[in-house]
């Protein structure tokens, strides 16, 4: 599974699953990563936001891996809503990463977070060609190497591919077991974006409900497996997190293959937990 590659529509391979680090502190992000790159991650999640870019870049480098072996994503913040701020931004990330280039940068939502969670009727849809624009530069600067979004509406996607030199390659979503935006899902594979699930055990909530641990004891694998499993049997790329080189072993150690029936269940998966993102 850790050298299966999907081919994104500019061409580049993306490893089919990568290792999140939403939530990991700036502290522990170094030996994290380290930790996974070294049991066998090659593509790594990152963000402005998350806080912890430094602590990424470095478990980059303790790792001693080549640098074109590894596939590097972060985000600019949902607040950075300006061509001028873009350019910081991306700058800042590279220099806190200690990296000459970023893989895939994305915009991190579409609105500035307090607006996106209250749903402000304000599209932003003219600040984020802005950023884009920043964005674009930088590629063709050698910056970046691919373009991509998340959080964003079928509108907000609509509105850079409408408009655009270079178009979005990938698009990150909340999606797990119970919660896959459908519409979503098909727009990206139409449009050529690769869909990419944060969050794909919601955080942990699904990890015991008894109708996943059953199909889970079935396949004789764990909760966490089977969700992500059921993920890249969609074509989607799992973002799983953990701290513990056990669990990072066993998230991405998904050989065997979910039936057709069982699939069918699980997309119709109607999801009890109350999870609010805020990836």
């Amino acid at each position: 599974m850790q050298n299966e590659t999907y081919t994104l529509s500019n061409g580049l391979t993306i490893p089919k699953i990568a290792f999140g680090t939403w939530q990991i502190p700036n502290e522990a992000a170094a030996k994290a990563v380290e930790t996974a790159i070294n049991v066998g991650y090659r593509l790594i999640d990152t963000a402005a936001q998350y806080e912890n870019e430094t602590g990424v870049g470095e478990g980059i480098k303790n790792s001693q891996v080549d640098r074109e072996e590894l596939f590097v994503v972060t985000k600019i913040a949902p607040d950075v809503k300006s061509y001028e701020g873009a350019v910081e931004a991306i700058n800042e990330s590279l220099e806190r990463l200690g990296l000459d280039y970023i893989d895939l940068m994305l915009i991190h939502a579409p609105k500035p977070w307090k607006e996106l969670f209250h749903n402000s009727p304000k599209d932003y849809f003219e600040e984020n060609l802005q950023v884009w624009k920043a964005m674009e530069e930088a590629y063709h600067a050698g910056k970046i190497r691919s373009l991509g979004v998340s959080n964003f509406t079928i509108p907000d996607m609509e509105n850079i591919i409408n408009h655009s030199e270079i178009k979005p390659v990938a698009e990150q979503i909340k999606t797990h077991i119970g919660n896959v935006d459908e519409e979503i899902l098909t727009f990206c594979q139409k449009n050529g974006l690769q869909l990419m699930g944060y969050s794909p055990i919601a955080t942990g909530q699904l990890i015991k409900d008894h109708r996943l641990v059953d199909m889970a004891n079935k396949y004789q694998v764990t909760v966490p497996q089977l969700c992500i499993k059921y993920l890249v049997q969609r074509d989607i790329l799992p973002l799983p997190k953990s701290t513990h080189k056990e669990f990072m072993e066993h998230n991405k150690q998904l050989d065997f293959t979910i039936n057709a029936a069982d699939m069918q269940i699980l997309i119709d998966f109607q999801d009890e937990t109350t999870f609010v993102p805020n990836d």
